[in-house]
């Protein structure tokens, strides 16, 4: 969430953002809200100090003049309904202010490129090289179904379309590549592992932002208030929600497998195929909490450590800076990392690395002491370490072989009890 005050004296760089994300909400009217809840409180401090002004005096006159006294009562009580009434008024205009303010999106860095869809994102970079194929590549739906790693007709009768089941091999693959991602983090970069919560509650939801602008993304569960979680990063960014975080503490950087659930609401009529889009998918999360002046520094390292994954698996993939419209409404930067999908013939994104800033803080309620005392709010950033879905996608169809097997890279072997293909 943004400041106030800071939308108040720069709300020509506000609207911008919001016309450049493509966010559709009136920054006027906010600050004309905002005007009047100032102007009412200011009319209510007046009138409050008047009527103290007047109880004080009210006491000296019972003493020396009663009748005069039955007056300035009289006086003072339509002083308190002129208070009651601007106190109902300043409360009905603050849930207006906030019903606004919830609604105005994190403002993108200056160097974020300006641009309404994935054509406008830049290429940062690329890495490995594309395999040649001396045969007609299988895609991944076709090899995982001949070699028996998932079956997408027997989940379609558990929980319908949209959702994978993985069997045998493939369970076990999907199991090894969570369990080498998070030893990757932990004992590499030196992320704290957590197992959190996959449900959440509203306060949560909303401090990560992804509601109320994704709610009809979102699977929810009314009688608890719970919404199965969409990613990683809220129960990660929401244990310290409400806390407050001493400077040499930070950084802190957390790690967890989760579940994620998405309803992927508009979202059909997209490439749909296998593992490409589904309701559920298996992800590793990184999430950071750092300094203000050191978050620009931890997205490049953040993503640099969602790189290495992909680098000791050997697969091919690139790096892509976000355009203004492809931004999520809490993200100021952020880089996609796509694996490449020979079947496909294109990238995939299979991990998004962002930087917040202080915008998820100020809604989760998560401040800052500096050791002068002074309070602030810390940055927090957070990427996908990273999704298998796609991952397995890149995997399968990158170490296929021509007779319809899948070779293991030899990093992940061990996971597999020395597993070298799948056959």
């Amino acid at each position: 969430m943004l400041d106030l005050r800071f939308i108040r004296t720069n709300s020509e760089t506000v609207k911008k953002a919001v016309r450049d994300k493509g966010e559709k909400v009136d920054i006027d009217h906010l600050l004309e809200l905002d005007k009047m809840r100032r102007e009412t409180v200011s009319e209510l401090d007046r009138l409050r100090a008047e009527r103290n002004k007047i109880s004080s005096l009210i006491g000296k006159l019972i003493r020396e003049d009663p009748q005069k006294a039955e007056g300035v009562k009289r006086e003072a009580r339509v002083l308190s309904d002129k208070v009651k009434a601007l106190e109902e008024r300043e409360k009905q205009i603050d849930q207006d202010l906030q019903s606004f303010l919830i609604w105005v999106p994190n403002i993108p860095t200056k160097d974020v490129p300006i641009g309404s869809s994935e054509d406008d994102n830049v290429v940062v970079r690329e890495w490995g090289e594309h395999r040649q194929f001396d045969f007609e590549p299988k895609d991944h739906l076709e090899l995982g179904t001949k070699l028996e790693l998932f079956d997408f007709n027997r989940a379609s009768k558990i929980a319908g379309a949209f959702f994978p089941l993985y069997k045998g091999l493939g369970a076990l693959l999907e199991r090894a590549l969570i369990n080498f991602m998070l030893d990757v983090h932990i004992k590499e970069h030196g992320y704290v592992e957590l197992f959190p919560p996959f449900l959440a509650n509203s306060e949560a939801m909303f401090a990560t932002g992804q509601i109320p602008k994704l709610r009809e993304d979102m699977y929810y569960i009314p009688e608890n208030d719970y919404f199965l979680i969409p990613t990683g990063e809220v129960p990660l960014t929401n244990y310290h929600q409400n806390e407050v975080l001493q400077e040499d503490e930070l950084p802190l950087k957390y790690t967890a497998y989760t579940p994620c659930f998405r309803r992927e609401a508009g979202s059909y009529g997209k490439e749909t195929k296998g593992l490409i889009r589904v309701h559920q998918f298996n992800k590793v999360e990184l999430v950071n909490f750092v300094l203000p002046e050191e978050s620009e520094k931890a997205l490049e390292t953040l993503t640099s450590q969602a790189e290495k994954v992909l680098q000791l698996l050997g697969i091919p993939y690139r790096v892509v800076l976000l355009c203004t419209g492809e931004l999520s409404f809490a993200g100021a930067r952020c880089y996609d990392l796509e694996v490449w999908s020979p079947a496909e013939g294109k990238y995939l994104e299979t991990s998004s690395c962002t930087n917040f800033l202080d915008f998820q803080a100020r809604r989760g309620n998560i401040r800052l002491r500096r050791k002068d005392g002074r309070m602030e709010y810390p940055h927090t950033l957070n990427g996908s370490g990273v999704a298998t879905s796609r991952l397995l996608v890149a995997l399968l169809e990158n170490y296929q072989t021509r007779d319809g097997k899948v070779t293991i890279p030899e990093i992940l072997r061990p996971y597999l009890g020395g597993i070298s293909e799948i056959k």
